[in-house]
């Protein structure tokens, strides 16, 4: 305010009052009545009522746009906003296709909602904010309702998200290149949304953008330059049905495969529906990994059976106070790392059980297997894996490909397993399984539907012994097929940005039989990789310290060709080649280095400690088995047939 009375008396030469500033919680300017602060004066709240009576035409801010905002191991959470959570459920969310839309929560989303309805017909918004609506899929809702609202949007993209930016050549972006230093790592875009009834019929979408390496100094030079809109340079974005503002290449040939799997599909009570697996689902999320995953079994029951217990105490003593308290004042917050679903199982008053039978191997990272408590309480989200691996004889049986999700921005990659699958194992997980159980793992039955291997057989024609295959083509051969195709590079690379916004879709390639052998030979060594003969390292031994396998955290030289295991202990004569096959932005044994290590969260005190008393080499050999599995998958891919479709 005394900025704003300064600035004016230097304008004019003379001095008047400021009586705009209004201290407010601008999203509850929509609600039926504003909250009042013990700091309040009336003549603030005076203030306040007659801004919500007046109409304005300009919204000017830069709102908070911190993702993933709740936390619910805490009682500071953002606040709810009843009428602008019903705008954007009524909108954004109603009318977005994704799966995850968890990123419509944060809070620049409430405050573009609720600016988009305060200026009401005609007027502008201006906003810095995060980037991700944009062309993140969470937002094909808001954008599409971005474009109804408005009638001119003027886009200036000025990039710094490093994460994102950094993988694009591999070298890494630093603070220099964010708008705001550390302070914000994510992408960041001014946005000019114009209202006016003058342009209701030519309706435009502008953008312009910075090179993604450009500093923060050169972004800001930038814009001291061009100073208004009429100074820069803008195309005319030309969105899609789908509202997708940067179109996609190939979109319309990637729609003319088969679909993987469908939200459709899934929820359809058609026993056939058109796509390859009629049932999917996301990884398992804990909410809490530190606490329900461990690499000992014993360590891990023992911190659980503690947890059921402090558990349990909350849900008692909260129902002995009758249950009329908030709980995220209510619950203690030293020994128990809550969650929603967990404070949700609290209120309706259910207890925990403790079971030996839920602590079960599960696939936490690529070639990193932990122990995990899975639990529908305790577990956070479970979601179908009671009917993918209801019990470990299951595991025997069954096989699930996991693939990145819709959304996930790094390279799209895939991988396989047998056991319980983490939400990260690919990023955002995608899991298809080839059978599904009854809960308590009988009635077992494919997963592949009869109209996608009825559609195959047609295609390929599927004469014994004809043709480019061998016999009849079975719902295995379907699922390596899958499986080899995915690893394609001409595929990946080709269909990169289809990855990005949805699930697979597969076409027929001339030589089927090719990509399900390949498959079939991929899966084996993904899935049974602590069974191959490692690869022959070179041991290099310091003769003046006794010759240990320990790990505490393994480092590659510069040269790459040599990995630090410990003082005692390197390992020498790693190939080039092993660092080709690559999961999302790291190689395989990129990811067996950074995970393998011993790690204590502060917090907590846990330590997550992956050396193996009962065999102590098993890192080390790990170490030779994945760079054995990362040649020869490089060999298998290498080999594939170029052409991935016909008539492509």
């Amino acid at each position: 305010a005394l900025n704003i009375e300064h600035a004016y008396y230097e304008k004019t030469g003379k001095y008047e009052p400021f009586e705009g500033l209004c201290f407010v919680d601008t999203l509850e300017l929509a609600e039926a009545k504003q909250s009042q602060l013990g700091f309040m004066a009336e003549k603030n709240l005076e203030r306040v009522e007659r801004q919500r009576r007046t109409p304005i035409t300009v919204v000017i801010g830069n709102p908070p746009y911190n993702a993933k905002p709740v936390n619910a191991n805490d009682n500071n959470k953002n606040r709810k906003y009843e009428v602008i959570d019903r705008r954007i459920v009524e909108t954004y969310t109603r009318d977005s296709t994704a799966t995850l839309r968890n990123q419509l929560r944060d809070p620049y989303v409430k405050f573009i909602r609720w600016a988009s309805d305060r200026i009401a017909e005609e007027g502008i918004v201006t906003f810095v904010t995060n980037s991700s609506y944009l062309d993140a899929i969470a937002f094909d809702g808001m954008r599409k309702h971005l474009e109804q609202d408005f009638d001119r949007l003027y886009v200036v993209d000025l990039k710094g998200d490093i994460r994102k930016d950094s993988m694009r050549d591999g070298i890494p972006l630093g603070e220099k290149h964010t708008v705001f230093g550390l302070a914000a790592m994510v992408g960041i875009v001014i946005g000019i949304f114009v209202k006016s009834n003058k342009l209701h019929n030519t309706k435009k979408i502008f953008y312009a953008d910075v090179h993604f390496r450009s500093t923060r100094e050169e972004k800001f030079e930038l814009l001291r330059h061009v100073q208004s809109i009429d100074g820069i340079k803008w195309r005319v974005l030309k969105p899609d049905e789908s509202y997708n503002w940067f179109t996609m290449k190939n979109v319309k040939e990637f729609g003319t495969f088969i679909h993987l799997a469908s939200k459709e599909a899934k929820r359809t009570k058609t026993k056939d529906p058109e796509v390859i697996f009629k049932v999917y689902s996301v990884g398992v999320m804990t909410g809490r990994d530190k606490v329900v995953y461990d690499f000992n079994d014993l360590f891990l029951t023992a911190r659980i059976q503690q947890l059921v217990e402090d558990y349990n105490a909350e849900v008692f003593r909260y129902h002995q106070s009758g249950a009329k308290e908030d709980v995220d004042g209510f619950v203690r917050y030293e020994k128990i790392k809550w969650t929603r679903d967990l404070k949700d199982y609290l209120k309706r008053g259910t207890y925990s059980e403790f079971a030996i039978s839920n602590i079960r191997r599960a696939q936490y990272r690529p070639f990193l297997r932990r122990w995990l408590y899975f639990d529908s309480i305790i577990t956070e989200e479970i979601l179908r894996w009671p009917t993918f691996l209801p019990t470990t004889e299951s595991e025997t049986d069954n096989r699930i490909i996991s693939t990145t999700g819709a959304g996930w921005k790094q390279p799209f990659h895939c991988f396989i397993t047998n056991i319980i699958a983490d939400r990260q194992i690919t990023g955002n997980t995608q899991c298809f399984p080839f059978y599904i159980y009854d809960k308590d793992g009988t009635n077992r039955r494919e997963n592949i539907t009869d109209w996608a291997l009825e559609q195959f057989r047609e295609h390929y024609g599927n004469a014994k012994g004809g043709g480019t295959h061998r016999g009849e083509i079975s719902k295995w051969d379907i699922f390596y097929y899958v499986y080899g195709l995915l690893h394609h590079p001409g595929y990946r690379e080709r269909y990169a940005d289809n990855l990005k916004r949805e699930l697979p879709r597969l076409p027929f390639a001339p030589d089927f039989q090719a990509f399900a052998d390949a498959g079939r030979k991929l899966a084996d060594l993904h899935l049974n990789y602590e069974e191959l003969e490692p690869y022959a390292l070179t041991f290099v031994e310091d003769e003046k310290l006794p010759l240990s396998y320990h790990v505490e955290k393994m480092r590659l030289s510069k040269d790459k060709t040599q990995l630090v295991v410990n003082p005692s202990l390197t390992l020498a004569g790693i190939p080039e080649e092993a660092f080709d096959y690559r999961l999302g932005n790291r190689s395989a044994l990129d990811w067996v280095i950074d995970q393998y290590r011993v790690k204590e969260d502060k917090r907590s005190g846990i330590v997550s400690d992956p050396n193996r008393d009962d065999d102590p080499e098993y890192i080390v050999r790990l170490v030779g088995q994945v760079i054995a599995v990362s040649l020869e998958t490089v060999k298998i891919v290498k080999v594939l047939p170029e052409e991935f479709a016909e008539g492509i």
